[in-house]
């Protein structure tokens, strides 16, 4: 199985956007535990092999949700589904569609995109998303579930940070921190038992406790991936106007 790291300054050349989520930390490997998460593959070929470079879920047999950031609209994309990817692996291959308003806005970004396979994924059972503005009034000891394929640990070393990674798909469980209009706010801190995402994380989903329902989808955090998963809510309207072109909505 592959193992690479990755420098702070060559993530700063790697993604586009600020502060960008990763990859699980203080988590476990997933196993077979959430099939239905997927990973974007990169098309390049590098010496080890190509590399997953965001996340996402399977919502319908055909739609694979995952962030506006990840992608380029229009742009032809590879998905995997496996737990631990190889270069090699089955791939299904789709186009990558982006919410049209999607901006940097903090209000509400629009961060949210989905693939539309080219034929329906077969032998995956798609996950929830949830009801309109059902998460609007959480109580604080709410736990989610993270899955992804980011950066399983972080370290810091003469050099800076190093961020490592293997293509596993990975979960960790946070604390609700806030609730804000567009996003929920999650502890990952370690010091308090949570984990949480990471560089490579993005677009993969925040599963609301011990559900299949897709509360939100992570889309940024802190810089060393230790204190806050920030993930943009899927029951606003805003994003369940977008969800609807694809999806049938709950």
């Amino acid at each position: 199985m592959r193992r690479f790291v990755i420098t702070a300054a060559l993530l700063v050349a790697a993604f586009s956007i600020a502060a960008p989520a990763a990859a699980i930390t203080n988590g476990r490997p997933d196993g077979n535990r959430h099939p239905n998460v997927g990973g974007l593959v990169s098309p390049t070929q590098y010496s080890d092999g190509t590399w997953i470079y965001c996340s996402g879920t399977l919502i319908s047999s055909t739609a694979f949700l995952t962030a506006a950031h990840c992608g380029e609209d229009g742009e032809r994309v590879a998905v995997t589904f496996d737990s631990a990817y190889e270069a090699g692996d089955k791939l299904y291959y789709g186009t990558f569609y982006a919410d049209p308003l999607y901006n940097q806005s903090q209000s509400d970004p629009h961060d949210i995109a989905v693939v539309v396979f080219d034929a329906a994924v077969k032998g995956i059972t798609p996950a929830r998303l949830p009801e309109a503005d059902s998460l609007a009034n959480l109580s604080k000891d709410q736990r989610f579930k993270s899955v992804g394929y980011g950066a399983y640990e972080v370290t810091n070393e003469p050099g800076g940070h190093r961020y490592l990674y293997n293509d596993v798909r990975m979960r960790a469980t946070g604390t609700l921190n806030a609730t804000n209009p567009a996003w929920l706010r999650i502890s990952m801190n370690p010091a308090t038992g949570n984990g949480g995402t990471c560089y490579g994380d993005s677009g993969g989903p925040n599963f609301l406790g011990a559900t299949d329902i897709i509360a939100a989808i992570t889309i940024t955090g802190d810089a060393v991936c230790r204190a806050t998963n920030v993930v943009y809510r899927l029951d606003t309207e805003s994003a369940r106007a977008f969800l609807g072109q694809y999806v049938t909505l709950p």
